[in-house]
């Protein structure tokens, strides 16, 4: 599990890239990059890490649920993802 730090870290970048989204848009199509510069540099959404929603794994994330993968088998074999279960072949 990632440290609270790391995962507070995280959620702060989300919040500022969703914030400026907008006006990045805007200075991109107008071509403003001096202004761009000035920006924080944590609203640019190149920085963002998929992480796992429910522990912060950085490593093994499936993007279609959000969560990591040993996540994701502990919740497909309790059944908590509709849908989904262990094949057997």
């Amino acid at each position: 599990m990632a440290k609270e730090s790391v995962k507070a870290r995280q959620r702060k970048r989300e919040a500022l890239a969703a914030k400026y989204a907008e006006k990045r848009a805007a200075l991109k199509a107008a071509g403003d990059y001096k202004a761009l510069d000035l920006l924080p540099r944590n609203a640019s959404p190149v920085r963002l890490k998929n992480r796992c929603q429910l522990t912060g794994r950085p490593r093994g994330y499936i993007r279609y649920f959000g969560i990591s993968r040993v996540i994701f088998r502990d919740m497909a074999l309790q059944g908590k993802i509709p849908g989904v279960k262990k094949a057997s072949w």
